[in-house]
């Protein structure tokens, strides 16, 4: 009886060992964070999709030419936002996260700010709101969902280079949107004049980068878990097959990826496969890549042409709202570049396709 219950004890730990769940992804939820992707050059940050500007919110892909700061542009990479603040007036830049929270979670927040050289005026406190619905008045701001960051003293100025403003916060559960700017039911009181000698009219402006949200790890808590069979990720979870010597210029068709008949519009069919690749990306942060859009012959050249790059676009922002930092670019070529004869259905269905390409591994 005594070899039978040793038996089992050591079965119990070997299976134990083999099937321990891999280790969760550490992803940044807040899509888009850096700013770096976006449809096109423009001064809207609605064009660094998915983030929408409350008021008329600025952006930037270069530095300001008439600025000679020591850390003139982004704070990381080529693109950032600004945030300007008036007597009456202030913006504020909102984005939708890549997953809403889940209840008791705690979340590491962070994002680095600079004032801009021609402000006149510093503020007291900037900070961000986490909210379910987003903000739309003073009284969407609830001071339990707000971490604020306050300089009572000279402000946030220091010597007009970037700091971090960083906190933690604690889910209530369901929040999908952070909101960021001042909170302040009244800005004059919260700010005031760099200069006091100085008169006229008195602005604060911050340049805005590098958002970024964890969940907090936990300690781990010692519980007896048995594992049956094999660990198998969800279908959310689980990362495209991509050879391991993929290299700059390497090509790689998506499967399953499906449109509405003569429209751009993905169908929910897609998600399994795109949910794939936002996993690959994640897990290859320093990876570059360009979505490819192409089409059969059919019809006029110039639509098939828009299409592609339409359904290329789809793509591109769908992994951007799944939480994809990596930068990315889309294109469309319509039916420049086929993989197969034109003449049969079987082939224009072939050529009907979305890729990605290498751009820097």
């Amino acid at each position: 009886m005594l070899k039978k219950v040793w038996f089992i004890i050591l079965i119990s730990v070997f299976v134990n060992s083999k099937a321990q769940p891999p280790e969760p992804i550490q992803k940044n939820i807040v899509p888009n964070g850096s700013f770096e992707n976006y449809r096109k050059k423009s001064v809207l940050i609605k064009q660094a999709i998915p983030w929408q500007g409350i008021a008329s919110v600025d952006f930037y892909q270069e530095p300001l030419s008439d600025d000679t700061s020591t850390r003139r542009g982004a704070y990381a990479g080529s693109c950032f936002a600004g945030l300007r603040f008036q007597k009456r007036y202030k913006e504020y830049a909102q984005v939708r996260l890549a997953e809403a929270f889940h209840r008791g979670t705690t979340y590491n927040f962070e994002m680095y700010m600079r004032l801009a050289y021609w402000s006149n005026g510093v503020l007291k406190s900037l900070g961000v709101l986490f909210s379910k619905a987003g903000y739309h008045s003073q009284g969407d701001a609830v001071k339990s969902c707000i971490i604020d960051s306050i300089c009572k003293k000279g402000g946030f100025i220091n010597n007009y280079q970037w700091f971090k403003i960083s906190g933690k916060y604690k889910a209530d559960g369901g929040e999908k949107y952070i909101t960021i700017g001042n909170f302040s039911p009244n800005i004059a009181k919260e700010m005031f004049r760099i200069d006091i000698f100085k008169f006229g009219f008195k602005e604060s402006y911050y340049f805005l980068d590098n958002i970024s949200i964890y969940k907090a790890k936990e300690p781990e808590e010692k519980v007896a878990i048995e594992y049956v069979g094999s660990f198998k990720a969800n279908e959310e979870d689980s990362v495209l097959d991509v050879s391991k010597d993929v290299k700059v210029g390497s090509k790689i068709a998506l499967q399953n990826i499906f449109f509405q008949l003569g429209h751009y519009y993905l169908l929910p069919e897609s998600y399994i496969e795109l949910n794939k690749l936002s996993q690959y990306l994640i897990r290859h942060p320093q990876m570059e890549i360009r979505i490819n859009g192409h089409s059969d012959n059919s019809g006029f050249k110039f639509k098939n042409q828009k299409i592609s790059e339409q359904r290329a676009r789809e793509v591109f922002e769908y992994l951007i709202k799944k939480g994809v930092q990596n930068k990315m670019y889309f294109k469309g070529f319509g039916s420049t570049i086929p993989v197969a004869s034109n003449d049969t259905d079987e082939g224009k269905a072939k050529n009907r396709r979305v890729e990605f390409e290498i751009i820097k591994n």
